[in-house]
């Protein structure tokens, strides 16, 4: 076995929702080996992972057991300081999304990245997704400028809002959630952000006085594309409409249809995309349309674990195949300054220009 086909060591912080699937996701891959999990209480874990030491401290963990790649899924306001640790240590790096809670520090595990000349992949679980790959390449043969269109709300109950009361020590929903859907107008417009603006709500109070649980934000581009995100987590969200995902433009639009059957808390709910319909503008002399909407079935879609598979196999490859990562590191953070700036508008009342 040469050198380059050693399986990656690699180190997994945090074991919550996501880092318990990328820990699955290693363990499932050859090319990767866990040499240790860190977390500070004893998670139930699956019968695959039972066998890995539990580590309480990350810096310690790093020091004692050198591996080749951090993956970090802890809470976002520890992101940036483990990722730059990790750099210093030689470590390539797997970060979940948000990369950072402030722009700085995102730019700061950036340029910790370059410095080391190590890979850095952003948790965009999305980028993965075939249908979404599709809604991307769809939208963008549609041509600018576009109205986006999306969001994502869920109504939490028991677990999920422990879990979303949990986030919301750190981060908004616009924010948490927001990045992946900026992420995607993002790539398909090549336009850069001109204006940001954001509302909130407190709609709880077993929330911080100064957090919100249902946010919307507007974002304008150079190109005079428009797009808005909305997010609310908790037991008093609607369902109704509750997943909207829709790219207009001047010659049509191209939009996910969701199944009316699903519930907004499910995780599978997320990134199952059921169809993707095609609409074009054009019309005939008669001034009708010349073609009926086109409905593409997207069977046999990747679930949430899958999906986690696919990312770390592009992980794997980022780092065997010494993938050009410039422009995933800039997008990160370049949606991350949209939610940011989102953000600050709902606590200022102002519009945020970029």
């Amino acid at each position: 076995m040469s050198s380059s086909e050693k399986p990656i060591r690699v180190l997994v912080a945090g074991l919550g929702n996501m880092g318990r699937s990328h820990a699955l996701a290693y363990h499932n891959n050859p090319g990767f080996q866990i040499v240790g999990l860190v977390n500070r209480s004893k998670p139930k874990l699956a019968e695959e992972l039972q066998g890995y030491t539990i580590h309480p401290d990350f810096e310690t963990a790093l020091k004692e057991l050198k591996p080749d790649l951090c993956s970090i899924n802890t809470y976002s306001d520890s992101h940036a300081d483990y990722a730059v640790m990790a750099f210093e240590a030689g470590c390539d790096v797997f970060v979940e999304k948000p990369l950072a809670t402030t722009v700085e520090d995102a730019e700061r595990v950036v340029a910790a990245a370059r410095k080391a000349g190590r890979k850095l992949v952003i948790g965009y679980i999305l980028r993965h997704h075939p249908s979404w790959m599709r809604l991307i390449a769809e939208a963008r043969k549609l041509g600018g400028p576009y109205v986006f269109r999306m969001n994502l709300n869920q109504q939490s109950s028991g677990p999920t809002w422990e879990t979303h009361k949990a986030l919301m020590r750190t981060t908004s929903p616009i924010v948490d959630c927001g990045v992946h859907y900026v992420d995607v107008m993002c790539q398909i417009t090549d336009a850069k952000p001109v204006e940001v603006r954001g509302m909130g709500l407190r709609l709880s109070n077993e929330i911080a006085p100064d957090m919100y649980n249902y946010g919307h934000l507007q974002v304008i581009y150079e190109d005079g594309s428009v797009g808005w995100y909305e997010a609310g987590w908790g037991p008093m969200i609607s369902e109704t409409a509750f997943f909207v995902k829709d790219v207009m433009s001047p010659n049509g639009a191209v939009s996910i249809v969701m199944d009316p059957n699903a519930k907004s808390d499910d995780i599978d709910t997320h990134t199952k995309t059921s169809v993707i319909r095609l609409h074009t503008a054009e019309t005939g002399p008669d001034g009708k349309f010349i073609r009926p909407d086109q409905d593409l079935r997207m069977d046999g879609e990747p679930g949430h674990q899958e999906l986690c598979d696919l990312e770390q196999a592009f992980v794997l490859k980022a780092i065997r195949e010494d993938v050009d990562l410039s422009r995933h590191m800039a997008d990160a953070v370049q949606s991350l300054r949209i939610c940011l700036a989102a953000d600050e508008s709902v606590r200022t009342g102002k519009p945020i220009y970029l």
